[in-house]
């Protein structure tokens, strides 16, 4: 039914939209040091829980102008999330960074835990929920069966913000100086140092704006699902992982596009077979391309410098 097929592919974009966000700064961190910051996918659920502290806080001060109180949760959450970014790379990570290549991994492994733990502790256990923020949206399509094609308002506001955001932190990348210092940072940390990059700072800020995008992140699941725990950023940092490693590690169109590729997948699979085994046919779809293509769909063969 070409209705019902539609439908998914809206919902399955949406999706992919959140975790290729999330993807974003898994790669980020991965292309300048070469480690996987496992500490990301918390990073990630502390963006949720802030946007919904945020959202209650402003229903407590009466503030009931959506776009008003959309942009100021969006606000806290990337204050937050990026305070907590850097806290990360400068307590797991930066004193670490000349040790043995496993000491920073497990140190970062440890932080996610701590986070998991510090969250469960301050927050609760239980679920936190708010109700529906942006409700409505625009029919696109009605099948012979008569089954709609409705594209929320809220799926639109996701789609639009991740492009914009996208285009924003490709142009920062390609066409400001820290976007240059990062690309020097990433093949050659010691000569980049050499000729006047501050790596130190350049690597922080990596982590940083890595955490804004999960932070947007977050609020998109906030929005979408109306609930959150303290574990959901483990189960959305692995997917989030294997879309950087899908998509090819290392590169920001790849982390994007193995993101909704994720999503894509998720959707359809939920959609016509049994959705007990959404997350096997992600991590299936994985193991193929890595059989087939180990650098991902859009990742390059690193090239050892001698």
């Amino acid at each position: 039914m070409l209705a019902y097929f539609l439908q998914q592919l809206i919902n399955g974009l949406t999706l992919g939209s959140i975790y290729g966000l999330i993807a974003i700064g898994y790669t980020m961190v991965y292309g300048i040091i070469g480690m996987i910051n496992f500490a990301h996918g918390e990073i990630f659920m502390i963006g949720a829980f802030v946007s919904v502290i945020a959202f209650l806080v402003l229903g407590a001060l009466d503030i009931t102008f959506i776009p008003l109180a959309l942009l100021v949760v969006l606000l806290a959450a990337m204050v937050f999330t990026a305070a907590w970014g850097w806290t990360v790379e400068r307590l797991a990570y930066r004193p670490l960074r000349g040790s043995f290549r496993l000491a920073p991994l497990i140190s970062a492994i440890g932080m996610s835990i701590a986070l998991q733990n510090f969250v469960q502790i301050s927050q609760g256990a239980r679920v936190k929920p708010i109700q529906p923020v942006i409700q409505g949206g625009v029919v696109l399509f009605t099948g012979d069966e008569g089954f709609t094609v409705v594209m929320s308002y809220l799926q639109i506001f996701i789609i639009i913000l991740t492009v914009v955001l996208m285009a924003v932190f490709t142009w920062i990348i390609t066409r400001t100086s820290l976007g240059r210092q990062q690309r020097a940072c990433e093949q050659d940390r010691m000569m980049a140092g050499l000729v006047g990059v501050n790596v130190d700072r350049t690597i922080s800020l990596t982590f940083v704006m890595g955490a804004v995008l999960a932070a947007v992140a977050g609020l998109m699941v906030t929005l979408q699902y109306g609930v959150v725990d303290f574990y959901i950023g483990f189960l959305a940092g692995m997917k989030a992982f294997t879309a950087a490693v899908l998509g090819g590690i290392g590169s920001l169109p790849g982390a994007m596009l193995g993101g909704i590729l994720i999503g894509l997948i998720e959707a359809f699979w939920s959609a016509y077979f049994t959705i007990e085994y959404k997350d096997v046919a992600v991590f299936g779809v994985l193991v193929l391309v890595l059989i087939f293509r180990p650098t991902g769909l859009l990742g390059r063969p690193e090239v050892e410098k001698v």
